[in-house]
């Protein structure tokens, strides 16, 4: 991962990711607009009815595995959008499943994705649209949902088109078989079988193990919507395999754990760094952790193509580096060495997908403006990452004032872009809250939907 992080620190940027217009009417897209407004760039130049352009977010959710580490993600247009389609026509799904699955195609996401899968929901008359063969089917599980419409396929022309998509490598999710009684004859061909945590209690899970075992031994349980560690233990007892929700980053009382010995001591070169400590004295610290010194080199040569002879001591490398990318490099390197396992890893997903963000939408700001916000991104997790209590993650990081009153909930320059990195991820905030977010930072819903959706793919490329 972090050679990745230093081919970017060092000028590599990956290929943002650049909407493709879907293949549907204006018409429709008039009718979609009308009761779901979709980001611009995904839709041409559409508009809503008052002849305001209209915006989207694309949100991804993590699915964590029973090891507690990123199996794939959801993907998803926000919530705000699914609300307004709830209950929409079935051609108006139609159309938002098309939008997103185009995004995805767009966005090279076989490729980001490496071995990870992506979940998502498409309606259960979709299964036959061209646009999914463009998909990377090794990488997909499909969800077929049904719709209070009229006009869906039987039974056995669903199964049929599942059958057929599997020959083709996709795998298939299906919703509770216990409230979509529906999808029950299709039990055999599930890879994956979605439940959501406010439904599930110990009779209902029994009583659905039980419906498994016979019809469906080989699908994995998916445990939706899991708003603590709590919940994601019972259903980790229960026996699901695969968990989503707010868990990934809730907080637990931490107050007798201290920082790993790795994070400790480059939390006190950090220190001395930002106390501006001289070359000299860096280079001794770093030297007296071989491990990290080396490291240090292997990460720096990797990316030093453009030098004439290959950085062969310490010192050189602190003198190509400078203060303030040595500074950065220690920072991502702290979140990730003692705590870049399990829970903790997905969490240090998330805030770098905050730091990127909160940087992009500062592109006209001066570079220390960008530096800070990345910092305040990054470091917004810093305690689900390290497990330790907040300030103990950043007492000896000697942050800048305005990166400390950011984090711990004030108010300042800061505070703002972070509010609105958290609200796009979370995907179920109310889109007028999105919109007062985002004017409150001074930047349009556009530009926050693009920077969230190029800070989404950059953080999962680096991690490649």
């Amino acid at each position: 991962m972090f050679k990745a992080l230093l081919d970017w620190l060092f000028g590599r940027r990956p290929a943002a990711a650049q909407a493709a217009a879907p293949a549907a009417t204006r018409q429709d897209f008039e009718q979609l607009n009308r009761n779901a407004p979709l980001r611009e760039a995904a839709i041409g130049d559409a508009h809503g009815e008052d002849g305001a352009a209209t915006v989207t977010y694309l949100c991804r959710e993590a699915v964590l595995g029973r090891d507690q580490r990123i199996a794939g993600y959801q993907f998803m247009l926000h919530e705000g959008t699914r609300n307004r389609i709830r209950h929409g026509s079935r051609r108006i799904h139609h159309l938002y499943a098309e939008v997103l699955v185009r995004n995805l195609v767009t966005a090279d996401i076989g490729r980001l994705l490496g071995h990870r899968l992506a979940f998502i929901e498409i309606p259960d008359s979709f299964l036959s649209h061209p646009c999914l063969a463009e998909l990377p089917a090794r990488n997909i599980v499909l969800i077929p949902m049904p719709h209070a419409e009229a006009g869906g396929p039987a039974t056995e022309t669903l199964g049929g088109a599942m059958a057929q998509l599997r020959q083709a490598g996709f795998r298939f999710g299906l919703p509770d078989p216990m409230i979509f009684s529906e999808f029950v004859p299709l039990l055999p061909q599930a890879d994956v079988i979605v439940l959501r945590a406010p439904t599930l209690d110990a009779r209902r899970g029994l009583q659905l193990g039980q419906m498994l075992a016979d019809a469906a031994p080989q699908a994995r349980l998916l445990v939706r919507d899991l708003p603590s560690l709590e919940d994601f233990r019972f259903a980790f007892k229960l026996g699901a395999n695969l968990f989503q929700g707010p868990f990934i980053t809730s907080r637990e009382d931490w107050s007798e754990h201290e920082l790993g010995p790795n994070t400790a001591r480059i939390a006190t070169l950090i220190g001395r760094l930002r106390l501006d400590g001289d070359t000299r004295e860096i280079a001794a610290m770093l030297k007296q952790d071989g491990a990290l010194s080396l490291r240090l080199l292997r990460y720096v040569n990797s990316v030093a193509g453009a030098h004439a002879e290959p950085i062969s001591s310490i010192e050189h490398t602190l003198v190509m580096l400078g203060h303030d990318r040595l500074y950065r490099w220690l920072v991502l390197l702290a979140c990730s060495t003692d705590g870049s396992q399990g829970r903790a890893a997905a969490a240090l997903e998330t805030a770098l997908v905050r730091a990127r963000m909160m940087e992009l939408l500062a592109e006209d700001q001066p570079v220390a403006q960008r530096e800070s916000l990345f910092l305040g991104g990054l470091l917004s997790l810093a305690d689900v990452i390290m497990q330790v209590p907040l300030e103990k993650a950043l007492a000896p990081l000697a942050l800048a004032p305005d990166v400390q009153a950011a984090l711990r909930g004030g108010e300042g320059p800061l505070r703002p872009l972070l509010e609105l990195a958290i609200a796009c991820e979370r995907g179920s905030a109310d889109s007028e809250q999105l919109q007062a977010v985002a004017e409150r930072c001074g930047v349009t819903p556009r530009q926050a939907s693009r920077c969230h959706i190029q800070a989404l793919l950059w953080a999962m490329d680096i991690q490649q």
